[in-house]
């Protein structure tokens, strides 16, 4: 197991925060059979990069980036967004200039 601590998610479980940043979590309307599989899609092409950086093959890191690509749409972390009430997708954004700057404020503790 990792010492890691586990990167803090938004209270609508919409975003985890990593170094600040946002970054758009998965569906939790998949099937874990589904998430299974496209996990482990996600894992193969992730492999595949890797493969393609060390053998400088161009089109084939192309086809390994596409797969990657293809694997997080499936997983609700790219693409359309999962949820329907509306609210915009803020993937990617700086936590501290979103709506949910007031919630990470207070996980980062008074300033110092």
């Amino acid at each position: 197991m990792s010492d890691r601590p586990a990167a803090p998610v938004t209270p609508d479980g919409r975003y985890m925060v990593v170094r600040g940043r946002l970054w758009r979590r998965s569906d939790p309307g998949l099937s874990p059979e589904a998430r299974e599989r496209l996990v482990r899609d996600l894992m193969s092409a992730r492999r595949s990069v890797r493969a393609a950086l060390a053998a400088d093959d161009a089109e084939g890191l192309a086809q390994a980036r596409r797969a990657v690509n293809d694997a997080k749409v499936g997983l609700g972390e790219r693409g359309p967004v999962w949820w329907d009430d509306g609210a915009p997708d803020l993937n990617r954004r700086m936590a501290h200039n979103s709506l949910y700057a007031d919630w990470f404020a207070a996980l980062e503790g008074p300033a110092s």
